[in-house]
């Protein structure tokens, strides 16, 4: 099977670049194309079943979530792209796989390879390349399957991801009584505190609150407590679509399941998930525990809290996220940094005084102002150290000191905000920034 390799000359991407080019810089214009061509032309391979397997850059697996997000800005491009629509479709088929064998998981090898992050790991399974328990890694599947079926009207993947939503809404369930229920237990005897779960793998003690635990955060760090709030409100927006989605195939049972969970894992998050902060007021935690701890943080990977208007279906206008945003901008966010070339949101997951790219396009594409979109696009252009391409992160007072020099997350969102600029990007297909739910 042969998959596109460039889509510099697709009529949505040619326009984009006129658009960009607009602005003053043909940079903008060039570098929308180098992203999308490179994580077509570097990280997709075919697979012989039919499915697509893609690397998230320079390390050699398939992460749910990044391949998940690398796909993103190709549903801005899919109406009457036949080739683009089979590519998505092949990444679905095989995430949906990948779920079905192991639903802990959150990155997978090609083969049954038995290459593991670390060979210590308790997980023996040879297709697993890491056994983090992440809540966000079943949650972009969906979020993905959802959005694809909404830019195409195709349905063809629907019976495998409805299967797939049943699995998922199984383990959310388990995982909302961590403490009785679960038997998933995570311990890495190599390598730093945040790459194992205390307590004997089990993690950090949570009570029960009606939101789903999960072991580790979105940057594959270990949480420190129990209840990641953004990856709790991601995963109801994933549910909304997938009782959407069992509603138009008229599996009642199901679309009542995943909606009735969205529910709870909305209303808990509300009781739980938010603090009131003396200066900003009431805002959203990072994580909680149930007990009455909650870190106030945000962390530049999505789900974060910056990007709950695009993951998870709250309203840019909300007052709670619009308090927790400015939060999050600001030196009250320990993971926020200010430097001579750059300030935005970083993680733990990298060195201090390091930004994220991705942080950067989120704030841009979560905001309504034209001026501080812009600035996002132009800083994403000055800090890339001459490459050409983002990086996981760089420091910020000299963007020449950077982390992973390939990381197609990134490139995936740099084309996500200079397509939304250019007036051609997907959100007002499924946004919350364009219609309130």
């Amino acid at each position: 099977m042969h998959f596109p390799t460039s889509v510099k000359d697709h009529p949505i991407v040619q326009q984009a670049v006129r658009r960009l080019d607009d602005l003053g810089d043909p940079r903008f214009g060039r570098t929308l194309v180098r992203c999308l061509d490179d994580t077509l032309a570097r990280t997709i391979r075919p697979m012989p079943d039919g499915t697509a397997f893609v690397v998230t850059g320079d390390i050699p697996a398939m992460w749910l979530r990044d391949s998940s997000t690398q796909m993103m800005p190709y549903l801005a491009l899919l109406q009457d792209n036949r080739a683009l629509q089979e590519l998505l479709l092949a990444v679905l088929r095989r995430q949906f796989q990948q779920i079905a064998r192991d639903p802990y998981a959150n990155a997978f090898n090609a083969e049954p390879s038995g290459r593991a992050h670390d060979p210590g790991d308790l997980c023996e399974d040879p297709w697993v390349w890491e056994e983090k328990y992440e809540v966000d890694s079943l949650a972009f599947p969906l979020l993905l399957a959802h959005r694809f079926w909404a830019a195409t009207g195709r349905t063809d993947h629907l019976p495998q991801a409805l299967r797939t939503a049943r699995t998922v809404i199984s383990v959310w369930r388990t995982e909302q009584d961590h403490e009785h229920l679960s038997a998933y237990r995570f311990l890495r005897r190599n390598g730093p505190p945040s790459d194992t779960l205390r307590n004997a793998g089990r993690g950090t003690p949570v009570a029960r609150t009606g939101m789903t635990w999960s072991g580790f955060r979105p940057s594959d760090d270990a949480c420190l407590y129990g209840y990641n709030i953004p990856a709790n409100l991601c995963a109801a927006a994933a549910l909304d679509g997938a009782a959407e989605l069992a509603r138009h195939v008229h599996d009642t049972e199901l679309a009542e399941d995943a909606a009735r969970l969205a529910s709870e894992l909305r209303e808990a998050t509300e009781r739980h998930g938010t603090v009131q902060h003396p200066e900003f007021g009431l805002i959203y935690a990072y994580e909680v525990d149930g007990h009455g701890n909650a870190l106030l943080m945000d962390d530049a990977n999505m789900p974060g809290l910056l990007s709950l208007p695009l993951v998870a279906n709250v309203p840019a206008t909300d007052p709670v996220y619009l308090a927790t945003r400015r939060f999050a901008l600001s030196p009250a966010n320990p993971t926020w940094h200010r430097g001579t070339s750059a300030e935005g949101i970083g993680s733990p997951h990298t060195p201090d005084g390091y930004i994220w790219p991705i942080a950067i396009a989120v704030q841009g594409l979560t905001s309504n102002d034209t001026a501080e979109r812009r600035a996002a696009l132009r800083t994403l252009l000055s800090t890339d150290a001459g490459t050409g391409a983002m990086h996981e992160s760089f420091h910020k007072d000299d963007p020449r000191q950077f982390t992973r020099p390939w990381f197609s997350w990134a490139n995936a969102m740099y084309a996500e905000l200079a397509l939304d600029i250019a007036g051609l990007g997907t959100r007002p297909l499924w946004s919350s920034l364009v219609t309130d739910r």
